[in-house]
């Protein structure tokens, strides 16, 4: 006598992983969705002190200041390359922008020759323009604070 088992495989337990939707500005509306739905359980207001619209703007903005720093310097961040090196990080220092969506406080990365040059928040500047703009977009599709970090 021969016995033939099947398993039986349910399909509906197995997550396909979807290629990200990105819309024509850059936008991965998949992610923006989960962001305002995780602001909206958390009870995260869009705008105001603490909102969703400040929090994607310092994040943003740390970023692009991290990668700046990276360029400068030639080494990504805790990368052996870069020790004994000559110049390297050297901490941050806090600094406050003013914004459209409100004073924002940002860490600036600084380096021990003091030769980094911002470009997106350059010393001295205390307001920022243009970045507004494209976090009011980001916004205008969904988009929270909440997943904006690495």
């Amino acid at each position: 006598m021969t016995v033939t088992s099947e398993a039986a495989v349910d399909t509906f337990a197995v997550v396909k992983k979807k290629d990200p939707v990105v819309s024509p500005e850059g936008v991965d509306a998949e992610l923006v969705g989960r962001l305002v739905e995780q602001a909206r359980a958390a009870g995260l207001q869009l705008t105001g002190d603490g909102g969703l619209l400040q929090q994607l703007t310092k994040r943003v903005i740390e970023a692009a200041m991290d990668g700046e720093i990276t360029d400068h310097l030639g080494y990504e961040k805790h990368d052996p390359a870069g020790k004994d090196g000559g110049n390297s990080r050297n901490g941050t220092r806090a600094k406050t922008v003013l914004t459209d969506v409100g004073p924002v406080e940002i860490t600036v990365p600084r380096d021990r020759d003091g030769s980094f040059e911002p470009q997106i928040v350059r010393k001295r500047q205390r307001r920022l323009t243009g970045v507004e703009d494209m976090v009011l977009s980001l916004s205008a599709k969904g988009l929270t604070t909440g997943e904006s970090a690495p």
